[in-house]
């Protein structure tokens, strides 16, 4: 029976020209720690074979402040160590706002970008999404705001980050640059891409699929429901096989799918990061994949 292999080398960040890891680090968790501590982790992530870094403005607010500690924490970092930027492929968002909570009017876009580019002391990012959709927003508008992104030479590349295929088809009508990115929840465990078109719409367009939460919130490792213990049964006996954590079993799963969705893994622990690599060591059959699938779905296949 013919497995599918996965291997380390680079692929196209959609029709954006720039070549990333099959794997990118978030940052989501980045903030409240040292330079020193914040530095081993990005050189961490590095000889972990990732060059496709995720982070965001709300990243490191924690409800009532910390808005920009993530970008802040990587600027200091490039600061001691400048170069680490030219090795990394830097992403960021934008967009929401709290408590409004969204804002993709294109005024707030412009100055989002350019606090995002003064907390990491940076000229330029690679890619720049827009985090989450405003409704109040007319996609006309937010087109406009990220082709003078790319046209300012402040960011080489565009996407969208929770939003639905409509939204995204939408928005992509509007813009004079591709659209790079769509970055959904994606995961064993929360599986709706592979049947809402989000992923069809990926393959159909070259759209890079950057999964979040691949790890289902933790909850692969420490399932709680019955749904959750029986995919991470399907994924432990895989993982055993192929002499992996589960963790990196459901990495593997998450990137066998043909759009060649690209996880986001969030440890903020160089150990684990350091497992990344372990992913490639895992050949899923289809037989195997399937188990997981159907698994998570609760039911079998029509």
């Amino acid at each position: 029976m013919s497995e599918i292999a996965l291997t380390p080398d680079p692929r196209p960040l959609g029709k954006s020209g720039i070549a990333v890891s099959p794997i990118a680090w978030g940052m989501w968790r980045f903030a409240g720690r040292s330079v020193g501590e914040a530095r081993a982790l990005v050189e961490a992530a590095f000889a972990a074979g990732v060059t496709l870094f995720d982070t965001a403005d709300i990243y490191g607010f924690d409800g009532s402040g910390g808005f920009g500690d993530a970008e802040s924490l990587l600027g200091a970092v490039f600061a001691e160590a400048p170069e680490l930027r030219s090795r990394m492929v830097l992403a960021t968002k934008g967009g929401i706002t709290p408590p409004v909570p969204y804002d993709s009017s294109a005024a707030y876009l412009k100055d989002a970008l350019d606090a995002s580019l003064r907390r990491m002391r940076v000229e330029r990012v690679e890619l720049y999404q827009i985090h989450r959709p405003d409704i109040l927003a007319h996609p006309h508008e937010v087109a406009r705001a990220l082709d003078d992104m790319v046209a300012s030479g402040k960011v080489a590349a565009v996407g969208v980050s929770n939003y639905t295929v409509d939204q995204t088809r939408t928005l992509a009508s509007f813009l004079r640059v591709p659209l790079s990115t769509t970055q959904p929840e994606f995961s064993p465990l929360a599986i709706e891409p592979l049947s809402n078109g989000l992923f069809d719409q990926a393959l159909k367009h070259d759209v890079a699929v950057l999964a979040w939460s691949p790890l289902g919130g933790g909850r692969i490792a420490a399932p709680t429901a019955e749904r959750e213990r029986a995919v991470c049964r399907a994924l432990a006996r895989k993982a055993l096989a192929a002499g992996v954590d589960v963790a990196a079993a459901a990495y593997a799963w998450i990137m066998a799918h043909p759009a060649r969705v690209i996880p986001i893994v969030g440890t903020q622990n160089a150990g684990r990061i350091a497992e990344i690599a372990d992913v490639y060591k895992v050949r899923w059959t289809r037989a195997e994949w399937y188990e997981v699938l159907v698994a998570s779905r609760g039911e079998a296949l029509p």
